[in-house]
């Protein structure tokens, strides 16, 4: 009995080894090959990536259907979808970070790459820790899901806002203990000129997209466990989810703004979920009703932006300064420009 079990842990453990070995390959194959130059992503482009990594979600829940059976297959799409849809949430904050601080086009696109490998090793953390607790604490479902439900509420009533990176904790730490250049160095997020090492705007960005994400996070990975509590599916479907979200946000950056019900049909998801977890011994709702209950409003919210187009409403210019008051700043000399020398610049704002 003993080695039936030390042989079935093994085996687990290379699952997981070898799944998150095939994710940093696919990594390195996308920014090592398929985006090694510095380019703005095209929509059309974006597109065919959404596709591709859709097929691998697929292929990957098939495999899971085939070699676990048809709970854990569904258990996986369920998963997958309450994530990819609760992430596109993420899209518009993305939007407003990357207009409030300027970030052209052609190097998005990295820092989505190196914010989602952060956001990887995060969510990895996070969902061991709540894994953990669901297996030795019970009652702790019930806390998940009458937290869903009270984002759901706040989710619901919250109404679109700006980005105020000052009120960002980690942000305010960053700008105290790192110098910061004046502008951008292409796609570079630390740079030296001289003795002298600063940190770019950039990653001032990189640095606020990774917080976010983790605030993201504390709705969404509950959200999953309400769908399974397999710790395998709820990770795997989780990355798979945030592979695909680089390019769906190329997608959907120009377009994001006509699904005005999307919001809604978000709330109306978590509440459902976070229901079916406080429900759980009361009524056991099927992982195939549950997968159809999340597709249907999914499409409804979708549906109902189309039909029932918002009409924009006009406001005055909105002036925002991204590195906040009080910011250290640096100047560097311009490349090619020996005529400059570093020297500190100190002063509020830019």
């Amino acid at each position: 009995m003993g080695s039936a079990c030390e042989v079935t842990a093994i085996s687990g453990t290379w699952v997981w080894v070898a799944f998150n070995a095939l994710v940093l390959a696919l990594l390195a194959l996308d920014l090592g090959v398929f985006h090694r130059r510095a380019h703005a992503v095209r929509p059309k482009e974006a597109a065919v990536w959404v596709a591709a990594w859709a097929a691998l979600a697929v292929a990957f829940g098939i495999g899971i259907f085939l070699a676990r059976g048809s709970q854990a297959g569904l258990e996986f799409f369920a998963g997958y979808l309450v994530e990819q849809a609760l992430s596109v949430d993420n899209i518009f904050v993305f939007i407003l970070i990357f207009s409030s601080f300027g970030v052209a086009p052609q190097y998005q696109h990295r820092v989505l790459f190196w914010g989602i490998v952060g956001a990887l090793v995060m969510r990895g953390v996070m969902i061991g820790a709540g894994a953990f607790l669901i297996e030795r604490v019970h009652w702790v479902t019930y806390v998940f899901g009458g937290f869903l439900i009270v984002t759901a509420v706040r989710m619901a009533r919250q109404k679109e806002g700006g980005i105020a990176p000052e009120a960002n904790p980690v942000i305010r730490m960053l700008r105290r203990i790192v110098p910061l250049t004046k502008r951008y160095h292409g796609h570079r997020f630390i740079v030296r000129r001289g003795r002298r090492w600063a940190a770019t705007p950039l990653l001032l960005v990189l640095v606020l997209l990774e917080t976010t994400d983790v605030v993201f996070a504390v709705d969404s990975i509950p959200a999953v466990f309400g769908v399974t509590r397999d710790p395998f599916i709820v990770y795997t479907s989780n990355v798979f989810a945030i592979l695909g979200l680089r390019s769906l946000y190329f997608v959907l950056a120009g377009v994001i703004g006509r699904f005005h019900f999307l919001k809604l049909g978000l709330s109306a998801i978590l509440a459902f979920v976070g229901a079916k977890m406080v429900l759980a011994e009361v009524y056991h709702v099927p992982i195939g009703a549950s997968l159809a209950v999340i597709a249907g409003v999914l499409a409804a919210a979708v549906a109902a932006s189309f039909l029932f187009p918002r009409r924009a409403a006009a406001h005055s210019p909105v002036e925002h300064d991204p590195l906040g008051p009080g910011t250290r700043l640096i100047e560097l000399p311009v490349p090619g420009d020996p005529s400059r020398r570093p020297r500190p610049v100190n002063r509020e704002g830019v």
